[in-house]
């Protein structure tokens, strides 16, 4: 499982100029059931997601697929981490990937 954190960089203002091509990045990272859950860094300091299901390599991949990381709007740093203790509605994330 991994919790990958995307902070603003020195392009950030070039966000609205590819924040179309993020979003359809984030919406495929959905439907390939990877990602679990986006959202934004409070205050505005940029994104977070949370994913599960594919192998390291495959995810660094995808992170920098991403049109904002690409474009330097972003700078992306990723945990791996091993759940060890769940709510019962994500109980699937304890099993390997």
């Amino acid at each position: 499982m991994f919790v990958t954190f995307l902070r603003f960089a020195e392009n950030r203002a070039a966000a609205s100029e590819f924040m179309a091509a993020h979003n359809a990045w984030i919406a495929q990272g959905f439907a390939d059931g990877v990602f679990l859950c986006v959202g934004s860094l409070q205050p505005a300091a940029g994104g977070a997601i949370v994913a599960h299901g594919e192998s390291r390599d495959a995810h660094d991949a995808r992170i920098a697929a991403d049109p904002f990381v690409v474009q330097g709007i972003v700078t992306a740093e990723t945990f791996e981490f091993d759940p060890k203790r769940t709510v019962s509605a994500l109980d699937f994330v304890k099993a390997a990937a």
